[in-house]
């Protein structure tokens, strides 16, 4: 089993990550997010799902080992494969989605491509209980996803992360709770039309 991962980048897709360990170029499937912020030649370390199957060896790469066990628990419902639970967690930070499931909101995880009605409602009736483990002292710290993709953005377009981090405070500062329902595109034309503040 390959648990962890380090090396330098030597390429980005869009939903991939190369990177390059003793030699070797080593496909990792990512979020688009993940994917964004990883810069050609910089060293990353990801913590590694892998999936076996006849035909092929599949590495999902993650920041940190809880999103990576998060990704295992998913899979442990019938009808979620490694794709769907990929794009839950592209959809969601991993204590978005443990509050979305410990508060039984089947509505918000039906949003997930590939998550239908009675998948969301799977999703909660085998993993309610469970959630309480990712719960646990973090309450009120939840972090929404539209941070990670608004600086995912910023840095993209060059800002370094320190400036991308002060632009989503203004623009909280400027939208409060209304930004959780905005666009990101909404939220991306904010931050850039405050960037004389840069």
């Amino acid at each position: 089993m390959i648990s962890s991962l380090s090396g330098r980048v030597v390429s980005v897709s869009l939903n991939h990550v190369i990177i390059e360990v003793g030699g070797v170029g080593m496909q990792v499937q990512v979020t688009p997010i993940i994917a964004t912020n990883c810069k050609i030649n910089s060293q990353q370390l990801f913590f590694t799902s892998l999936l076996v199957r006849e035909d092929s060896l599949t590495l999902y790469g993650f920041l940190d080992g809880a999103a990576r066990d998060f990704f295992e628990l998913l899979q442990t419902v019938s009808g979620i494969g490694p794709r769907v639970a990929l794009a839950a967690l592209a959809s969601f930070a991993p204590l978005e989605m443990a509050k979305a499931i410990s508060d039984g909101n089947s509505t918000a995880l039906e949003k997930i491509p590939g998550i239908g009605k009675k998948v969301a409602q799977r999703l909660v009736l085998e993993l309610r209980e469970k959630m309480a483990n990712h719960l646990v002292g973090v309450a009120g710290t939840v972090r929404p996803i539209w941070n990670e993709q608004l600086s995912g953005a910023l840095t993209g377009l060059g800002y370094s992360t320190k400036e991308a981090e002060m632009a989503i405070e203004r623009v909280k500062n400027n939208l409060g709770e209304a930004a959780n329902q905005a666009d990101l595109s909404e939220l991306l034309k904010l931050a850039l039309s405050q960037s004389g503040n840069r």
